[in-house]
């Protein structure tokens, strides 16, 4: 089966659909004449089969297991290895998008879980306190998080244990207790302070052109033109814009806010829909920004500029394998595209001298010689001229800005709230000096 026809078989594969706890059934246990019901690989007796009482108990036990309830023997004796494992098993259910998939706070959670988990999963779970919990922030502190992180990971714990709080696992005063802890302040922690992402300089998005796909390349340039978001472009479809006005609308299906119920719409000018033309000749389901379609106008044009005649060496397509390890997909993800930018850069920016030929990708035995200090100077480097696509968004809602003004920027980004918008728009300091030139 090649790339193509693997992609169009996940592309019509069913719709996932979110798991849910299927009810185990009242089980006789002959022997005994006990009820009993097999829960989480736990055998739970209910009092004698024929008693109305049992079949009561066990209607009830159901009901509380369908709502999320974790199988617990002594609620007095959960540990809190047993709350992270209920919780997570939780938000593998409830965190998913709407197309079944996990989202990426499941990630969070479980990072979150392993930290509490390896100091204090054998403890009782009614034993865990804000002393606990300060101290498993303190361990997020020395893995170097940002104090930001810290303070998300840090209440996403207090949310695990609201959750043990409402299905009975602890008591209320525990999750109560955890309220108390406050959050790190800013030049009062040990914790680093996180980089303020900033736009992107001009000549630095230049300089990715001639080292990315005419796809990557156009979703840059849409990025630039709408102000949308990295998520919101690589899922771009032609069947979600709407193009009977001068200005389109694209309207996309998933995006950050749908779940709580906000519409985004995306306002498509004149420079957009040139960039957007020519990717919206294909079938209307399919996304308009294709790895795979990348892939094979890059083999192609390698093709064209090939010198060795084709009586000699290898043919097209001979030396690729049947079956490889990894395919170019049909659509493009956030992370994907992130990585063709961050290899687009490191060609547009080599580092300088001797250490461009021990960051030779060609001569791998170099790379085994690199020394610490030179395997720094490399990794600060390319640090130094990097950027991601998000801060395009940022450029974008800067220029809104300084020639809108901040209401319609905060109206083209989709915020609610101008505070928000404030964030990705930097001030236009021009007026200001303007103002004080005449006044000051």
């Amino acid at each position: 089966m090649t790339a193509a026809e693997s992609a169009e078989r996940r592309t019509k594969s069913p719709r996932r659909i979110q798991p849910t706890r299927r009810a185990p059934k009242l089980r006789h246990h002959k022997a005994s004449g006990q009820g009993f019901v097999q829960m989480a690989g736990r055998f739970i007796y209910l009092g004698r089969y024929d008693d109305p009482a049992t079949h009561q108990r066990y209607h009830q036990l159901i009901a509380e297991y369908l709502a999320g309830k974790p199988v617990v023997d002594d609620a007095e004796a959960t540990t809190v290895a047993e709350v992270l494992a209920g919780y997570l098993e939780h938000a593998r259910r409830y965190y998913r998008d709407a197309r079944g998939r996990l989202t990426p706070e499941v990630h969070h959670v479980c990072s979150a879980a392993r930290i509490v988990r390896q100091l204090y999963g054998r403890e009782r779970a009614s034993d865990f306190g804000p002393l606990a919990l300060k101290a498993c922030r303190q361990q997020m502190v020395e893995k170097g998080w940002c104090r930001r992180h810290v303070n998300q990971q840090t209440q996403r714990i207090k949310r695990i244990f609201r959750w043990a709080a409402e299905n009975e696992l602890v008591g209320g005063e525990v999750y109560h207790a955890l309220q108390a802890v406050a959050g790190l302040r800013r030049g009062r922690t040990a914790a680093r302070e996180s980089s303020k992402v900033t736009p992107v300089p001009p000549e630095r998005i230049e300089a990715v052109k001639p080292y990315v796909s005419r796809q990557v390349w156009a979703m840059i340039q849409l990025q630039l033109a709408t102000a949308a978001r990295p998520g919101e472009i690589v899922r771009l479809r032609p069947c979600d814009v709407d193009r009977s006005g001068r200005v389109w609308f694209y309207t996309p299906a998933e995006h950050k806010t749908a779940y709580r119920g906000q519409e985004r719409v995306i306002y498509l000018g004149p420079r957009a829909q040139r960039v957007l033309s020519p990717f919206l000749l294909r079938p209307g389901d399919r996304p308009c920004f294709s790895p795979a379609e990348a892939d094979a106008e890059r083999r192609q044009a390698a093709h064209q500029q090939r010198a060795t005649p084709l009586s000699c060496g290898n043919t097209p397509g001979s030396n690729r394998r049947r079956r490889p390890r990894k395919a170019p997909g049909e659509a493009y993800t956030v992370a994907s595209y992130r990585r063709a930018i961050c290899e687009a850069l490191k060609k547009a920016y080599p580092p300088p001298g001797y250490l461009a030929r021990r960051d030779d990708e060609l001569v791998k035995e170099y790379r085994a010689r690199l020394t610490d200090d030179e395997r720094g100077a490399i990794k600060a480097w390319h640090a130094e001229h990097h950027w991601h696509p998000h801060q395009l968004r940022h450029n974008a809602a800067t220029e809104l800005r300084k020639e809108f003004g901040l209401e319609t920027a905060r109206v083209i980004l989709g915020h609610r709230s101008p505070a928000v918008t404030t964030i990705y728009a930097e001030q236009d300091q021009q007026k200001a000096l303007e103002a004080m030139e005449r006044v000051g």
